[in-house]
């Protein structure tokens, strides 16, 4: 027994954190939809009728061996979805065409929504596109979010073509990316295009990004959070280092072209950063605008809206069975499922890597 759950690199077993059993119930359930079995269906075949404790540390454990156990092995080597641009973790999908993406020629009129994955980039996508069409909703809904605003550097094949889309699309455009500033097709800063950074706490970006990698194909198996957060840490997950990204774009802040956001500003006083948007568009923010745009981008009714949550792909691409494309949209779920060493250890890393930074965040508001 001791030895099936001996203690992984990286892989904190001290449940010490308060809230870590909601977690534990979350990660049961996320097993369980993955064809993996339920502490209490192994109870019995693992003899633990008798001296049997539920205690988060060991639910923790068992769930984190059924999920290994689950696992397909051919899926556990990344080098399978990923390879690199320029020395930064990317899709191979992505990669192949990379080419089309360096050579993209950008309008004056583009306006660009950057965020590193996982970041709210679907909110500040809607907001935007809110602005452009005036507060319309009608209009918003005519089409989901990812063919109003397309993602530059997606690519399978003929299936999805971001750059395909953008050529055919009429100005003024509006472009989605998560690249860098060292990644960014050259043109968009040649045309002196608009350009929008959202930043979110790293801590709840790397809770997001798991459970986007256990719902959406062409991602190798997570493995447990913790080893998840090794790798998040390490910049070994597509676009590269959070740290480096994050800072990249900061330095672009004085730009008068670029407005860098934070997500836990936008989730503290929606309607200040919705009037920053509107004027660094060029637009003017009256309260019924302003109304409008605060009222349809709410996380509930962007949650139960088709057009921006995503369920109108099929479960072979995003399976929100398993976990909900819109999940909670809030500041501070990391608490949730961090433990207390993994935290330690992430602020550690964290404190090492922003050095020199003049780059703040909030990780609870």
């Amino acid at each position: 027994m001791e030895q099936l759950f001996s203690r992984k690199p990286g892989f904190d077993i001290a449940f010490d954190n308060p809230n870590a059993e909601q977690f534990t119930r979350e990660s049961s359930s996320v097993v369980q939809r993955r064809g993996g079995q339920t502490m209490q269906s192994l109870k019995p075949e693992w003899g633990f009728e008798e001296n049997y404790t539920e205690s988060p540390s060991f639910l923790h454990r068992i769930i984190w061996t059924v999920h290994h156990s689950t696992m397909n092995p051919s899926k556990c080597d990344d080098s399978e979805f990923f390879g690199r641009v320029h020395g930064i973790l990317m899709y191979k999908d992505f990669i192949k065409y990379w080419d089309d993406v360096e050579a993209f020629e950008a309008r004056p009129d583009d306006t660009v929504i950057v965020t590193y994955p996982k970041s709210g980039t679907t909110w500040v996508s809607e907001i935007v596109d809110m602005i452009f069409k005036e507060g319309d909703v009608k209009k918003c809904k005519e089409d989901v979010i990812f063919n109003r605003i397309p993602f530059l550097e997606c690519r399978k094949e003929e299936v999805m073509n971001g750059i395909k889309q953008l050529k055919e699309m009429a100005s003024p455009r509006i472009v989605k990316t998560h690249l860098s500033v060292k990644l960014l097709p050259a043109s968009f800063w040649e045309k002196n295009c608009k350009m929008i950074y959202l930043c979110r706490n790293a801590k709840d970006v790397a809770v997001s990004y798991y459970y986007f990698f256990l719902m959406v194909a062409g991602h190798p198996n997570p493995g447990s959070f913790p080893e998840f957060v090794e790798k998040f840490m390490d910049g070994q997950v597509p676009y590269g280092s959070w740290y480096e990204h994050t800072k990249s774009w900061w330095e672009m802040r004085k730009n008068p072209r670029v407005l860098f956001l934070f997500y836990e500003d936008m989730k503290e006083d929606i309607r200040r950063e919705v009037i920053k948007l509107i004027q660094f568009l060029g637009r003017k923010p009256s309260e019924e605008l302003v109304d409008k745009i605060v009222k349809h981008t709410s996380f509930q009714e962007m949650k139960n809206n088709p057009s921006t949550n995503y369920t109108t792909l099929p479960d072979e691409v995003m399976n929100q069975k398993i976990s909900p494309f819109m999940r909670k949209g809030i500041t501070g779920d990391w608490k949730n499922h961090f433990t207390v060493a993994l935290n330690e250890k992430f602020d550690l890393h964290y404190e090492q890597q922003m050095k020199g930074s003049t780059l703040k965040l909030r990780t609870e508001i």
